[in-house]
């Protein structure tokens, strides 16, 4: 049995539970709360499992693997029905580098820990925080658009006619720019390919609105 540490609405979190979910595998959810008693993530029992105090972590046969994206390619290996990768290295490549696109540059300005520093440390007013988190979403949405379509491989999803880690990455990145009043229509490629997404069961039963400690 697989047993994910994973909050409703962590964007990492998402992305394994897309890759789960596509691929049929049960596994046992264990709810870390980012907010609560100071952050669930930061207590001693939990950074035995994972030392950066981050999620997801997902223990497979007993042992606990960090990083969505590892986990994801991990998952791909082992699981490899269906894939989330093309079967060609150039593909492969292709593929990776829109998904990291997103895991890499946008997403990480805007994690959790990111923004408590701006707010809290920093003293930036909630105003301001929001506007950093539209920032950086529309910027990176803008280079992904242009990519999508440069590359010129989108299908009904990002890259053909199948899921692939591009969607898994992209469909979490979406729900943060609904929670924080971003505007897709200037990124009809990418709304479209989320809508797409969403149509899918896998996709809906990964949502945060359908995880056990959904707020």
């Amino acid at each position: 049995m697989l047993k994910l540490y994973s909050y409703f609405r962590s964007s990492a979190s998402f992305r394994v539970r897309i890759a789960l979910e596509l691929k049929g595998l049960p596994y046992e959810y264990a709810g870390v709360h980012l907010l609560k008693e100071g952050g669930m993530q930061l207590k001693p029992e939990y950074r035995a499992l994972n030392a950066d105090g981050v999620v997801p972590t997902l223990v497979a046969d007993g042992k606990p693997l960090i990083q969505s994206m590892a986990i994801i390619e991990y998952l791909d290996e082992t699981h490899p029905e269906p894939p989330l990768l093309p079967a060609n290295a150039l593909d492969r490549a292709i593929v990776r580098g829109l998904a990291q696109e997103i895991a890499c540059e946008i997403h990480p300005l805007n994690n959790l820990r990111v923004l408590k520093y701006l707010k809290h440390t920093l003293g930036v007013a909630e105003e301001a925080k929001d506007a950093w988190y539209r920032h950086w979403i529309e910027q990176g949405f803008a280079s992904l658009e242009g990519n999508l379509q440069q590359i010129g491989r989108v299908g009904r999803y990002a890259f053909g006619d199948t899921p692939t880690l591009i969607d898994l990455c992209l469909v979490p990145q979406v729900f943060n720019a609904h929670r924080f009043n971003v505007d897709l229509d200037r990124f009809p490629q990418i709304a479209r390919i989320h809508a797409a997404c969403m149509e899918l069961e896998a996709f809906q039963k990964a949502a945060p609105a359908a995880q056990p400690d959904s707020e």
